[in-house]
Formats: structure tokens, C-alpha cells, sequence
């Protein structure tokens, strides 16, 4: 533990406020909104940095929320971000703050990451131990999958209204203890793209296949040969995925159909083996159509790229976290398939997107028995309080 660590935020400093951060956590999880619909967490979440004294910017990119600070004559600034929205999802968890909305639920602990922010933006206001200016992002639609909310924020001018030097946000993790932090410097998240394949054969009687071009055939080998582009074709010291996730075609066993369709997702860590990674796809996808004589149509859809945390603000940040919890609970984060809207904030200011654990017990992230451990609310406020103060000491 640093020798300074109690110049600044510690958990302890949060743990009176421990009530207040479960109610509004279970407050959020009860409400849920969807992407882009997020009007009552936006209302909510302005109302409270309002009342602490924040200069509130509202529906930034739509529903998008921003708080600044400024404390002091320091010329350094600071953006840390929280997501609101949540799942089309049906709750199966029976807690009695369960959401009271059919068929949507905070299934990926964006409630308590929300949470966590307006936590240490209470604390912040109310000590103002720094010198400069904080930037508070609560961004909507981190679920979109496209057009997401960080997208919508950064064309609508975030970085140009509300400068900063460097951008941080995190992520609960089911599976690491609660209380602890899993860090990564370079790639940390994937780029998660889609491929939509349609192939167009000619269809016919089931008895007379050789008067067809059968897609269900195509489409069963273009499956099989897909599955050797990670194996052939990236270097084993890359990580990548190719998933075909949906295959449809035909309507009864006597009948060849005329079409046939495969959706594919592709993951990747490096823009490099992303590029690989599309070419292989359209490639083989058109190569094994030909050789069958039938035709494909091929669309691919670029998702979020990869997080890619900047050394020096993911080395920070760590620093940050040993001094809070101790050197016995900070670790590296392996690299993680799922993917994360953060990587376009992170295309524009240096940053980090570190992990916070969610307990060993955890139900997984998107599962209708997840709930966010509210354990884990002081601790996650009191890391953003403190790397506020230290990233903005005098």
C-alpha cells in the first residue's frame, strides 16, 4: 500500500453512504429501459448531479447525460463513463427489487455501474479533493449493437464540449470475487462483427437433386470450411472466433429449396486479423457457392471494435487500485470475446476499461438470474473517487 493512499477517496470513506448506493442501485434495477429509451434513468441520473452542485448537459447523443465539475485553477480534465440501459430480457431472479417491467431487465449490471458513478460524483462534490475538471458520461445504448449510444455522443460533439485528457469506465465481472479489479493494458475486448450469408441455388423435387443446385448442400459446406479460417489462416499467438450462429432453409423434406441463409459472428483483437477475418469469410463463402453453381449475397456488418486500453492509463488506474484494496486484488484480465461500445471512446482519448468483480458465485452477464452484487457499489465508487482525486491531485 502506497504511503500516501490515505490523502485520498478510500472505501471507507463511501461506507456511510452504503445505503443509499444499495437503494438507488435496486431503485434502477426495478426500471429498466431498453436502449434508447432510457428517459427515467436519464431524468433520474440529471436530477441527482443537479442537486450536487454538477453543471448537467442533457440528451447529449439522445439520451446521453454528462455532469462537470470544476474544482480549482488546475488545467487537467478527466471523463469517466457509466452505461444505463438494459436487456430485452425476463427476469427469473424472484428479488423483491426484481424489475417491474415484463419482458426487460438489468441483466448486465449497468444499474450498479450507473450507480457506482453517481456515488463518487456525490462524494467528489461534497469533498472537491482535486484540482481541475471531471466530465461524468452516462451513456445510453452501450446494447445497441450498432448505432450504439457512445457513437451517438461523440458525433453529437462529446470530446469537443466536454474536453478531456483521458477517458476511463469498467464493467462488473461474474466469476472474479467482489471487491477485486482485473486490468489490461492493449486489446482487451473483441471486435464483434456479423456476417448475413444468402444462397441462392435452384430449387426442385427432393427425388431429383440432379436437376437442382441445392443450397442446403452449399450451406452445409461453406458451415464446414468457415471453421477453418481461425485454424489456417491467423497466427496461432492471435486469438479470433468464428461462430456460425444461425443456418435456415427449406420448408419439408421432399422439396429442394431455392435458398438458404447462414449468419456468422466473427470476433477479433487487432484490426489486422479483423480485416483477415472478413476477407477469409467472403472468400470461402462465394468460392464454395461457385463450386456448387449456386450464387451468394454476402452481408457484413462491422460491430464494435476492439478495446484497446492505452499502457499508461491502464498502469494508472492499476496503481489506483492497489492502493485502494491491496496488491492481492488487483490482477490481468484475460482478454475477453464479448465485445464493448467503450472501444470508440477509446479511438478518440487515452484510457482504460478495467473489470470489476461481480462475485465468485456470480450468475454470467446477460443471463435472467443475474443481479449486480451491490457489495461491490462502495468499492467501485470509491476507485473512480480516487482516481479522479489522484489523475487531478494539485
Amino acid at each position: 500500500m502506497a504511503p500516501a493512499s490515505n490523502q485520498f477517496a478510500r472505501i471507507s470513506d463511501l461506507e456511510d453512504r452504503a445505503g443509499e448506493l444499495v437503494a438507488t442501485r435496486r431503485h434502477l434495477h426495478a426500471h429498466p429501459e431498453l436502449s434508447f429509451e432510457e428517459h427515467e434513468t436519464a431524468s433520474y441520473v440529471a436530477g441527482q448531479l443537479e442537486s450536487w452542485g454538477y453543471e448537467v448537459t442533457r440528451n447529449v447523443g439522445g439520451l446521453g447525460v454528462v455532469g462537470r465539475l470544476k474544482q480549482g485553477n488546475g488545467g487537467r480534465s478527466i471523463a469517466i463513463r457509466a452505461d444505463m440501459d438494459a436487456l430485452p430480457i425476463q427476469e427469473a431472479t424472484g428479488l423483491s427489487y426484481a424489475s417491474t417491467t415484463d419482458g426487460k431487465m438489468h441483466a448486465c449490471g449497468h444499474d450498479g455501474h450507473t450507480t457506482m458513478l453517481l456515488g463518487a460524483a456525490e462524494y467528489l462534490a461534497r469533498t472537491r479533493h482535486f484540482n481541475g475538471t471531471i466530465n461524468l458520461i452516462f451513456q445510453p445504448a452501450e446494447e445497441a449493437g450498432k448505432g450504439s449510444g457512445a457513437q451517438a455522443m461523440i458525433a453529437d460533439g462529446l470530446f469537443e464540449r466536454f474536453p478531456c485528457d483521458a477517458i476511463f469506465g469498467l464493467h462488473n465481472h461474474p466469476g472474479a470475487p467482489a471487491g477485486t479489479f482485473l486490468m489490461r493494458s492493449g486489446p482487451l475486448m473483441a471486435a464483434a462483427d456479423t456476417a448475413t450469408i444468402t444462397i441462392a441455388g435452384r430449387g426442385g423435387h427432393a427425388s431429383r437433386p440432379h436437376l437442382t443446385v441445392d443450397p442446403i448442400v452449399v450451406a452445409a459446406n461453406m458451415v464446414m470450411t468457415l471453421q477453418t479460417i481461425v485454424s489456417r489462416n491467423v497466427n496461432p499467438t492471435e486469438t479470433a472466433v468464428v461462430t456460425v450462429g444461425t443456418i435456415h432453409g427449406g420448408t419439408a423434406s421432399n422439396v429442394i429449396p431455392e435458398s438458404a441463409e447462414i449468419t456468422v459472428s466473427i470476433r477479433s483483437f487487432s484490426p489486422e486479423v479483423r480485416d483477415t477475418l472478413e476477407q477469409r469469410v467472403r472468400d470461402i463463402a462465394s468460392s464454395v457457392a461457385g463450386a456448387h453453381g449456386a450464387s451468394v449475397s454476402i452481408d457484413y456488418e462491422r460491430g464494435y471494435p476492439v478495446v484497446i486500453n492505452s499502457e499508461q492509463e491502464t498502469a494508472f488506474a492499476s496503481e489506483v487500485a492497489r492502493e485502494l484494496v491491496g496488491e492481492d486484488k488487483v490482477g490481468i484480465c484475460p482478454m475477453i470475446p464479448g465485445s464493448e461500445d467503450f472501444a470508440y471512446f477509446l479511438e478518440h482519448k487515452p484510457g482504460c476499461f478495467l473489470r470489476l468483480g461481480n462475485g465468485v458465485d456470480s450468475a454470467i452477464l446477460h443471463s435472467s438470474k443475474y443481479d449486480f452484487n451491490d457489495d461491490s457499489l462502495t468499492t467501485g465508487a470509491a476507485m473512480w473517487a480516487r482516481l479522479t482525486e489522484r489523475f487531478l491531485s494539485a
